[in-house]
């Protein structure tokens, strides 16, 4: 019999991060740090809703140090349902001024969620009680896990969209990506992974051809292409060219508090490289 302590201890810490976790999400701790999403042209058509902790401890956590556990303890459902609320909230606020209501917000879900019986009456519950447009709503999904069930995923799917939410694929790209399931979930966007986009510029090669196909995939479907991980002016003019129709990143903003989001023009031109 073997006893490693460095095991006991690590077991130790998670198990006490999940029930910290659990405490956070009672007392609502976690707040929707928003990601700008720009045209084409390079003006803010909306936002990516990403979770972050403020602990009461050890300050602002970025979902790196909370995210696995979560996911782990089946705590991730209950994590993205906060952050929808939180985005339905935001999105009637805008709403009502003329400068933002044209805004959308794209919220992550787990597709385990779109498993849970009660899973459309629930969205369609803080729609109503929030008073959010639904047009103005975005569900982003991991192409993965939508194929543990594709027939009640699509059912699911189509249910909301007959309300006017729109749903997005999140990291295409990385996963199986299936041609056969993206023509029956009729979804309406396509996000690059960010470790394609990254590597554009940075002498991969054939990678400009990948783009060129993904994009062409996705406009045949109907779909509106978005980059994600845009860091560089280089890979926006790539991408640009290649006719993605919408980006984010760290090149015209990381994640911000809502309070802190810019509103304004953004000068892609003038911005630094990082």
């Amino acid at each position: 019999r073997f006893f490693d302590p460095r095991m006991q201890e690590a077991v130790s810490e998670r198990l006490n991060l999940e029930q910290d976790i659990r405490r956070g999400l009672m007392s609502e701790e976690f707040i929707p740090y928003l990601q700008p999403q720009l045209d084409d042209k390079g003006c803010l058509v909306g936002a990516e809703v990403l979770a972050r902790w403020q602990h009461p401890q050890r300050g602002l956590l970025s979902p790196a140090a909370f995210v696995e556990v979560a996911e782990l303890a089946g705590l991730i459902e209950t994590l993205d349902m906060q952050m929808l609320q939180k985005a339905c909230h935001q999105l009637a606020l805008w709403s009502r001024q003329s400068s933002t209501a044209s805004l959308s917000l794209s919220v992550n879900l787990s597709a385990r969620l779109l498993y849970q019986p009660n899973f459309v009456e629930r969205v369609l519950q803080i729609l109503e009680q929030s008073g959010a447009d639904p047009h103005r709503l975005k569900l982003e999904l991991t192409e993965t896990l939508l194929l543990d069930d594709l027939p009640c995923a699509v059912a699911r799917i189509c249910e909301l969209k007959a309300h006017g939410i729109r749903f997005s694929i999140d990291d295409f790209g990385t996963g199986y990506s299936s041609l056969a399931y993206l023509q029956q979930l009729s979804l309406d966007q396509l996000k690059i992974d960010q470790s394609l986009t990254c590597a554009l510029g940075k002498g991969a090669r054939h990678l400009a051809s990948v783009i060129d196909a993904i994009v062409a995939l996705g406009r045949s479907l109907g779909m509106t292409i978005t980059a994600e991980g845009v860091e560089t002016a280089e890979q926006f003019t790539l991408l640009q060219a290649a006719g993605c129709t919408q980006a984010q990143g760290f090149l015209f903003s990381r994640p911000k508090p809502v309070a802190e989001l810019d509103f304004g023009p953004f000068a892609i031109a003038n911005r630094k490289e990082q």
